[in-house]
């Protein structure tokens, strides 16, 4: 089993920036890939940024150059670098890591731009 735990959500005005700290443990030598979804009010779980196997990044287009993965030297915590938030960032935001067998999820913290 893997568990995940965020922090860093919080409210934010519009133009300031958060950072999103992910925590995994347990077997975590099973994780392959890891990322962030986000889910607003009313829409789908979405993608925003993740870890390829490979290392590589990939993006949400609405917020390529505005956010940032990143992960420490151990690989067990995931950052989310988010600036230049907009009211449209407004979501739950969820962990995810996708394992040999299945994929797992955090419990998600919330992300409120408002001014």
């Amino acid at each position: 089993q893997v568990q995940l735990v965020e922090s860093g959500g919080g409210l934010v005005q519009p133009g300031g920036s958060l950072r999103l700290s992910c925590a995994a443990s347990g077997n975590i030598f099973r994780i392959n890939r890891r990322g962030w979804y986000r889910q607003a009010p009313g829409k789908e779980r979405e993608l925003v940024a993740t870890f390829t196997s490979g290392g590589s990044t990939n993006y949400a287009d609405s917020v390529k150059g505005r956010f940032t993965i990143s992960r420490d030297n151990t690989k067990t915590t995931v950052y989310l670098q988010m600036n230049s938030l907009k009211p449209e960032d407004t979501a739950v935001y969820y962990c995810h890591a996708v394992g040999t067998i299945r994929e797992y999820w955090g419990q998600g913290t919330q992300v409120t731009v408002s001014s």
